[in-house]
């Protein structure tokens, strides 16, 4: 269990719709968490343990998601705009219709990757090579 801010936090949590914007989730453990259409806006993602996590239509938008752990995430139509994404593991992530816009996915593990399915509008990538082609 995870007690951040007044967040109790555990595995397998349902966090649907809720309302986390900048929260401090540093390292949290929210493998198969439910993150449906959370707002996790300017939140600290850091190294958190988000395997396997539901966040379809999550709003991400300048979260701090360097270093987490997103290993088969469903980010379905997630806002992921300015998100920090730099050494993010999102190996199998389902991407399909979210955004990327302005996203930095420096050092980003993005295999593989459907290009066609995601706007990478702006996106940051250096030294990656990781990203399918």
């Amino acid at each position: 269990m995870i007690i951040t801010k007044n967040y109790k936090i555990e595995p397998s949590a349902c966090l649907r719709n809720a309302d986390l914007v900048g929260a401090d989730l540093r390292g949290a453990d929210l493998v198969f968490a439910d993150l449906r259409r959370a707002n996790l806006r300017g939140a600290h993602l850091d190294y958190a343990n988000l395997w396997a996590a539901d966040l379809r239509g999550a709003d991400l938008e300048g979260a701090d998601l360097r270093n987490a752990n997103l290993n088969g995430a469903d980010l379905r139509n997630a806002n992921l705009s300015g998100a920090d994404l730099d050494g993010a593991d999102l190996r199998e992530a389902d991407l399909r219709g979210s955004n990327l816009f302005g996203a930095d996915l420096d050092r980003a593990n993005l295999s593989p990757l459907d290009r066609q399915a995601v706007n990478l509008s702006n996106f940051s990538v250096t030294n990656n090579n990781e990203v399918a082609s």
